[in-house]
Formats: structure tokens, C-alpha cells, sequence
């Protein structure tokens, strides 16, 4: 692998990172209210960098850009190792630990590592690639002060994690993160509050990333069957499951045969389209089914027998049940009604 740019961060904070990544590429940083920025150059490519410090340790990377070269910015062994936790908004990135070599991470996976005081941990940015991440780094020794009371009564899998305080151990996790912090980061980004508003925004929902990654680190721990956050990846996953539905409504199968389609075993679409549709795989199915007939009844000259079988039915009757209980009319009469109002309209 060939890096043009090898970049090493002895101090994680905001302004000592822009200053020696911004070193490295030969930019000038900005800074505008605790807000540290790197635009890079049109010879190095597009977009932006930014850092930000808040209190207790807490520091956050944003990338948003296009790199021509390649780099890998080196977090050095030093006397506190950093906690990082990292979410991939886009193309492949690369995590370099001693343990593990170098991981690809996807789109919409996330990764929390340490490099521990024995080897080094580097994030590689490929070059010519849309790379957007939000990244969390934390000096665990400053963030003692914050959770100390807590720790006695703290999981055990958390209290590890937080008792390093000087980052001594190493360990690497990955995985798919959240719909829930998918959503934070967009807000994240996207505020278009100033000065001291700004950053109390941006520290709240900071932390409000920092939090729901630890409930999903807890809830990855468990049986993949007794898990009840809803992960980003899964939710493009039951997004395309309600296209399929929408577009094959005709010959669509099973519920089971609908998952395996999608990359999802039946309880996990099953769960999915409740916490975001509000409603079961059948009842969406029915939905879908009972709009478009509607659609049909006014838009064609179909009989309600074509409009069953059409919107994947095969039973006349038990259409016609369905379709009275999601708009309080039998078919017949709604056809009726559709096309005397049309007949009527055209004699106008």
C-alpha cells in the first residue's frame, strides 16, 4: 500500500490535531468559536476538516472530503492512549491496530479501539474516495473525573473500558451503528446555530452519540436474536424490503422468502418495520395493497376482479374485506362512486 502522507498525532485535542494534520498537507487552520478547520487545497482535492474540544477529554473529528493521496494519520504511542470511536458515513475507510492489521471499515459500520501503550492505531484515508466520518476521541485519564461515582455500579464490560484510564490494554470492536446516532450526526453537521448556542448543540448531541454507541456496544453483547437496537445498515435493508413490496406486490411471496431477499431473517424484518413503520411486515403489506387498488379503481377501467388479482390477491371476496376495512366502503360501491363522479365530470 502506498501512503503519501504519514501523519503523527501525539496530542488528540482539536487545535493540536488541525495544526499537525494541517502541517502534514501544508494548510493553514481556521478556528471560529472553539471550531478548528482544515479546507483542503484544490491540488489535494475537496471538502473539509473540523475538530472540537469539549470538556472532560471529549474531542470530535469530523471529515467530509475527497482526498487525491492517500494518508494515514498515526495516533503515537503515548503516556495516555486515546479511546477512539469512529462511525464511516461513506466510502471504505482503513483501521490500522497492532492487533488486528488493517480493517476496512464500510459504509454505516462503526469501530471503538485502542492501541494500548504497545503499538500504534492509525486511521487510513484512501485517496479519491468520498470520505465522511465522525469520529470521538477520548482521554479516558481526563474523563475519570466525570464518571468516577459511577463506576462501582457501571457494567462490567463499560467499567473495563473506563478503569483504563491510561489506555494500558488493547482491543478492537466493529460493527453496524444505530439509526438512532445516524441521525444525531446528521444534526450534528447540519445545525445552522452560532456562537455559544452552537456549542452547547454540539456538546449535547456529542454526547448524545457518545451514549447510544455504548448502549449498542452492550446490546451487540447479547444473543444476535435478543437485540433490540435498530442498526442503520438493517434500516436500508427493511427500506428495500418496502420497495419490493411496493414494486413485486403482484407476486411477492412469503415473509420469509421477502428476508431472505434483503439480507434479514424473518424476526428482524418483523421488528424493523414496527420500530419504523409503526406497523407489521402483513399490515404494510396490506396498505400498499389497498392504496394501489384505490389508485386503480380511480385512475383505470379495471374490474375489481383484474384489481385483485393485479395488487396480488387471489381471493375476490377477501379483497373485498380488506378493502372496506382500511377505507369504510365495499370495492363495488367505491367504483360506483369513482366512475359516476368521472362520468359526470367529462359531461361538465
Amino acid at each position: 500500500m502506498s501512503v503519501e502522507h504519514n501523519i503523527q498525532i501525539k496530542n488528540q485535542g482539536a487545535k493540536a490535531f488541525v495544526e499537525t494534520v494541517g502541517n502534514g498537507l501544508d494548510l493553514e487552520y481556521t478556528e471560529d468559536d472553539k471550531e478548528f478547520s482544515l479546507n483542503l487545497s484544490a491540488e489535494l482535492g475537496h471538502g473539509y476538516i473540523k475538530t472540537y474540544d469539549f470538556d472532560h477529554g471529549l474531542t470530535v473529528y469530523e471529515f467530509d472530503c475527497t482526498l487525491s493521496t492517500e494518508i494515514r494519520i498515526i495516533f503515537s504511542r503515548t503516556t495516555v492512549q486515546p479511546l477512539l470511536i469512529l462511525f464511516n458515513r461513506e466510502d471504505e475507510i482503513g483501521i490500522e491496530h497492532g492487533e488486528t492489521g488493517l480493517n476496512e471499515v464500510k459504509h454505516l459500520e462503526s469501530v471503538m479501539s485502542s492501541g494500548g501503550t504497545e503499538k500504534d492505531q492509525a486511521i487510513i484515508i484512501h485517496s479519491n474516495r468520498s470520505t465522511c466520518f465522525f469520529a470521538l476521541v477520548l482521554d479516558r485519564k481526563v474523563f475519570e473525573n466525570k464518571i468516577d461515582t459511577f463506576l462501582p455500579n457501571m457494567n462490567t464490560n463499560l467499567e473495563k473500558i473506563f478503569r483504563d484510564v491510561n489506555g494500558i490494554n488493547s482491543f478492537y470492536t466493529q460493527g453496524y451503528y444505530s439509526l438512532d446516532i445516524a441521525k444525531f450526526m446528521e444534526e450534528f453537521t447540519t445545525t445552522d446555530l452560532t456562537g455559544f448556542m452552537r456549542y452547547v448543540f454540539l456538546e449535547g448531541k456529542t454526547y448524545e452519540i457518545f451514549t447510544h454507541f455504548l448502549k449498542q456496544y452492550l446490546d451487540d453483547a447479547k444473543n444476535p436474536n435478543q437485540r433490540r437496537i435498530l442498526r442503520q445498515h438493517t434500516v436500508e435493508k427493511i427500506e428495500e424490503a418496502s420497495t419490493i413490496i411496493q414494486d413485486e406486490m403482484e407476486n411477492l411471496g412469503s415473509i420469509v422468502s421477502l428476508a431472505k431477499k434483503v439480507g434479514l431473517n424473518q424476526n428482524t424484518l418483523q421488528e424493523g418495520f414496527q420500530q419504523l413503520y409503526k406497523k407489521s411486515v402483513n399490515h404494510y403489506i396490506t396498505e400498499v395493497r389497498m392504496a394501489e387498488a384505490k389508485r386503480l379503481m380511480e385512475e383505470s377501467d379495471l374490474n375489481i376482479t383484474e384489481i385483485t388479482y393485479q395488487v396480488g390477491i387471489n381471493s375476490r371476496s377477501y379483497f373485498s374485506k380488506l378493502f372496506k376495512q382500511q377505507f369504510g366502503i365495499s370495492p363495488k360501491d367505491y367504483v360506483i362512486k369513482n366512475r359516476n363522479k368521472k362520468g359526470a365530470n367529462r359531461s361538465a
